[in-house]
């Protein structure tokens, strides 16, 4: 492994990911607080928006944090140029079927994966030093999604390396992983209720983090640590009391001002 192939592998990590980030978290700022602003003001989580200065630090945090996901990402190339890294060509074995499952088993791991380290993060002791620069944003911005320490960026780096040397996946199936988290990441610091609500007003895909349940975490840390699924922060304990009530304002206020609306045509009809 030559030092050149190490650079242009750090930087077409750094490339990748920057694409990824900028084009999502550019596209939901953009969709939704440009473009639907007005259609969606109903299911605006909070009636103030986050200052221009907030998103330009985030967007510069995050731009460091790309540089360790490409770092720790090093990792991963050197096992498998010393081809100690037997998964891939394992995994390339047992056929498209394998991979599919693979996606969905890695999104799992990575929720499970996620919600311990980020609880262990939130410790009084560890908190100051790898999770304070995320909470700096107390209201999220889509620009949030990358806002990292250091520390917390090389916890996060971490995933995707050990899971490939513990789980046989072929090289495919990593690149939707991250197609999926960063659009997950940034659609959860969206500042806009997306998700469908029952008629009682309780999301109908429960299983699933909806933007309140994220955003909630960032106006109250103590609360709401999964990134994906809502599952481990019910059996734990720890999803914020109050997350169905704020979930069905954020959803019913489009509903009531419709009803509204239809009451005062029908008055002057």
């Amino acid at each position: 492994m030559s030092f050149n192939e190490v650079v242009n592998y750090w930087l077409g990590g750094v490339g990748e990911d920057l694409r990824r980030y900028v084009i999502f978290a550019f596209s939901v700022w953009f969709i939704l607080w440009v473009v639907l602003a007005v259609p969606l003001a109903n299911r605006k989580i909070r009636p103030d928006r986050p200052k221009l200065r907030q998103m330009i630090v985030e967007f510069g945090a995050s731009l460091r944090s790309i540089a360790i996901f490409s770092t720790v990402g090093l990792l991963t190339f050197a096992l498998d140029r010393a081809g100690l890294l037997y998964g891939p060509d394992l995994a390339a074995q047992w056929g498209v079927g394998w991979g599919v499952v693979s996606v969905l088993l890695m999104i799992v791991g990575h929720d499970a994966y996620f919600y311990w380290t980020h609880r262990l993060i939130h410790r009084p002791g560890l908190f100051r030093i790898f999770h304070r620069r995320h909470h700096r944003s107390n209201n999220p911005s889509p620009f949030t999604a990358y806002s990292f320490d250091l520390g917390e960026a090389v916890i996060q780096a971490s995933f995707v390396p050990l899971w490939m040397v513990l789980v046989p996946t072929p090289w495919w199936v990593t690149g939707i992983f991250m197609l999926h988290q960063i659009v997950r990441n940034t659609i959860g610091h969206a500042g806009y209720e997306l998700f469908p609500a029952r008629s009682d007003g309780r999301p109908m895909f429960d299983f699933i983090t909806s933007v309140t349940h994220h955003d909630l975490h960032h106006a109250q840390a103590g609360w709401n640590y999964g990134l994906y699924f809502t599952w481990w922060d019910r059996l734990m304990g720890t999803e914020h009391p109050e997350y169905f009530a704020r979930f069905a304002a954020a959803t019913r206020r489009a509903a009531l001002a419709t009803d509204t609306s239809l009451v005062t045509e029908r008055t002057h009809a």
